[in-house]
């Protein structure tokens, strides 16, 4: 698992029992994920197809500072596929754990189109899952 960005817990980010509101956890780890997605397949034109069960296991609070690691698991014709942990920095407590992010590449009428690409050509040598 490589963590590749950090955020800073404020005020905005609490939900009415002051931790961390998971949508806002949600929206970071999707447009990370997504970005990581965009990269290895080489397009913008991607779109999350699925996200399976999340599951919040320690929460956070104001002033914390988490990271979000992401792990390649697969590849497919039109998708890519990636798990999620996201912990605290200091404490190295997680906070969400999620098995499987799928993101597949769209053509301009918004239908999966293949991406060319292999396990080999993406850079992985073989799926890491932690």
């Amino acid at each position: 698992m490589k963590f590749y960005s950090r955020k800073l817990i404020k005020p905005g980010d609490l939900n009415a029992n002051n931790t961390l509101f998971g949508g806002a956890l949600l929206r970071w780890i999707d447009e990370e994920a997504g970005i990581y997605a965009m990269t290895k397949l080489d397009t913008k034109k991607i779109v999350t197809k699925f996200i399976s069960e999340i599951n919040f296991v320690n929460s956070a609070k104001q002033g914390d500072v988490i990271e979000i690691g992401l792990a390649f698991t697969s590849v497919g014709t039109t998708s890519i596929t990636f798990s999620c942990m996201v912990r605290n920095v200091f404490t190295k407590k997680t906070i969400i754990s999620i098995d499987k992010i799928v993101f597949v590449k769209i053509d301009n009428d918004e239908r999966p189109s293949p991406h060319g690409k292999t396990i080999e050509n993406l850079g992985f040598n073989s799926p890491t899952v932690s």
